[in-house]
């Protein structure tokens, strides 16, 4: 009996815990069923407008596909024929050029502004949204006629380099100038990254620099030993992004050429000649060979950048 009466409490502890678990995986359910519907719009926008076009876009890069015909296979005909194809090589050169010279201009100016804007000052919050404006309509078709007319012949930045004795006329029309102008524009527009280099020098601890002026460091010293390690990782992260998105450029420079990406093709970025080939010449298959083609060197170099923060990037070290 005295057995029996110490085994009840255990089975009825066993049959509240089982019933307890068994109780909560309705709920559990209802939880999960619940969080897939509040997620099924960005699912279903997800496949309908990510996913299934890239796979389409994928099949349709082995196709000679005018829009209008049905695909036919053509295998690797559209990559052998990109190669083969001289204003395909001059798109990858302009498109290289502009990431090279707009990219680190771009980023030395908003890590220049910010440390400007790090320190303390009256009217520092109009300073940063002013800075940070140009980032928000610089993309912009209207900026980018307001560029155009800026660098037209006669215009004001005509004029105002005649005045100083260069006398190059419009970068509009110039076509060894013309690049520099969309480089010019997307200098401009360093709001973004400005604002991140900001929050980074916002994390970097004052002990530092204290500590350096009292072994004597002067400001450049302070500023590569202290700052750019301690800033390393948004650095990267600006690096990497700004690098991404100058790859994809194609807004400033279709406007700015006036739609035809010159002149004699000297702002025939990538991506200008990947819609020329797709919506003016219907050549579908071929762009959306030359679509996977960018997006496979986006992909090598973002490879490379990762690779290579082992050697400059310093990531804070977690306590354990």
């Amino acid at each position: 009996m005295t057995l029996v009466k110490d085994s009840l409490p255990a089975a009825r502890g066993t049959r509240s815990a089982a019933s307890a678990g068994t109780g909560r995986r309705p709920g559990r359910r209802r939880e999960n069923l619940a969080g897939y519907l509040f997620m099924s719009p960005w699912i279903a926008g997800f496949l309908l407008l990510t996913a299934g076009p890239m796979v389409a876009s994928l099949y349709f890069a082995f196709t000679d596909y005018n829009l209008f015909n049905t695909p036919k296979w053509v295998g690797f005909d559209n990559f052998t024929k990109m190669f083969d194809d001289p204003r395909w090589q001059k798109s990858v050169e302009v498109t290289a050029k502009y990431v090279v010279i707009g990219t680190p201009l771009k980023l030395l100016l908003a890590l220049g502004v910010a440390l400007l804007l790090a320190q303390s000052r009256r009217g520092q919050a109009f300073y940063r949204a002013a800075f940070y404006a140009p980032s928000l309509i610089g993309a912009s078709v209207s900026v980018g006629f307001v560029w155009r007319s800026l660098f037209s012949d006669g215009a004001i930045v005509d004029r105002t380099q005649s005045f100083f004795g260069w006398h190059v006329g419009g970068w509009v029309g110039n076509a060894d100038w013309v690049l520099y102008c969309l480089v010019a524009l997307t200098v401009w527009q360093f709001g973004a990254p400005m604002v991140i280099f900001l929050a980074g020098l916002k994390q970097v601890p004052k002990e530092l620099y204290e500590a350096a002026e009292m072994d004597g460091a002067g400001p450049f010293r302070k500023f590569w030993n202290i700052t750019l390690p301690m800033i390393s990782p948004v650095l990267f992260f600006n690096v990497l992004l700004e690098t991404i998105h100058s790859f994809q450029i194609f807004g400033s420079a279709y406007v700015v050429s006036n739609t035809y990406c010159g002149p004699a093709d000297a702002t025939l970025v990538y991506t200008c000649y990947l819609y020329q080939q797709g919506f003016q010449n219907a050549r579908m298959g071929f762009a959306a060979a030359m679509a996977w083609m960018l997006l496979l060197a986006v992909a090598l170099v973002t490879a490379v950048l990762f690779w290579s923060q082992r050697k400059w990037v310093h990531y804070e070290e977690v306590a354990r």
